[in-house]
């Protein structure tokens, strides 16, 4: 895909979304003002095109209301709305970064692990319903497994890296695995069903990152200071998340499980934040806390 054509899809889409209902002829004027066009208007058969490819790219539907011949983009659920912001992000991020080579010196990502080889396997696999076979290299265990099969349910991304859960084939219980620990991923020539009773977001939702089938639900109360809670109210920490405001601090409430993954979080702010409940959440907190300092000991 030409750079220039992607920069003109997201601009499209990121102008219909900011208007809500705008006709073609002032997306044509938009265009022209813009300092993308290099003063020339935007061409009917352009639009029409750009429009068929950002839905088949992106999956975004550009709608047109016949009453008023105004464009508009088709609201999905909450989650499929979550997911086009994603990849509207990532495109727009990577495509302003791809053109900035001349000041590559001074621009400094974050290192992530690889999983480019394996990702657009899974995604055929989650297309078609076709398992897959693949060696897996665990942290827990010295040698690599091989031989596992898998029918994938779900990918979610979470801090960096992607991840695959479904069906262990063998034990015929859900794992998840990290895809840039998994090497000889093939497709298996067969097809699955997915139960009619599994929902992916019910499955995750009181979770906070990628231990599904651990812990409790429980509700959390943390308490942070006004500064800590600025950082809190924009990226919130689970979907759960409510607040109530005092004077010198706010108290954050979720509906979560406690699983290893969120108590690794909540350690990670250290001073910043303080859990209320439940006691189970505070004991756990406490004794990490203090075999932290144990390490420190001149004992």
């Amino acid at each position: 895909m030409a750079r220039e054509n992607l920069t003109r899809y997201l601009w499209i889409i990121d102008t219909i979304r900011s208007y809500g209902n705008i006709s073609r002829e002032e997306i044509s004027r938009l265009w022209e003002r813009s300092s993308l066009s290099n003063g020339r208007p935007m061409a009917r058969r352009t639009f029409y095109n750009d429009r068929n490819s950002i839905e088949s790219i992106f999956g975004i539907a550009i709608q047109c209301n016949p009453a008023t011949y105004e464009y508009y983009i088709e609201s999905g659920n909450e989650h499929q709305t979550n997911a086009m912001n994603w990849l509207l992000n990532s495109a727009s991020i990577g495509d302003v970064i791809s053109g900035t080579q001349e000041i590559g010196h001074k621009i400094f990502l974050e290192e992530a692990p690889s999983s480019h080889e394996n990702l657009p396997i899974i995604v055929d696999a989650l297309k078609q319903n076709n398992p897959v076979t693949f060696t897996y290299q665990s942290y827990s265990r010295s040698n690599p497994s091989r031989g596992n099969q898998l029918e994938p349910y779900f990918l979610k991304f979470f801090k960096q890296r992607w991840y695959i859960t479904g069906r262990n084939i063998k034990s015929n219980t859900l794992k998840t695995y990290a895809l840039e620990r998994m090497s000889e991923v093939t497709l298996v020539n067969s097809t699955f069903s997915v139960p009619e009773d599994f929902n992916a977001e019910e499955y995750i939702s009181h979770s906070y990152g990628i231990i599904f089938d651990e812990g409790n639900v429980k509700n959390v109360a943390i308490r942070t200071d006004s500064r800590q809670a600025k950082y809190l109210r924009s990226v919130p920490l689970h979907h759960s998340q409510t607040e109530i405001l005092h004077d010198a601090y706010s108290i954050f409430y979720y509906k979560i499980k406690i699983t290893p993954d969120f108590v690794q979080e909540l350690l990670s702010y250290g001073p910043k934040i303080t859990v209320i409940n439940p006691p189970e959440l505070r004991a756990m907190i406490i004794t990490s806390l203090q075999e932290s300092l144990n390490n420190y000991s001149d004992s």
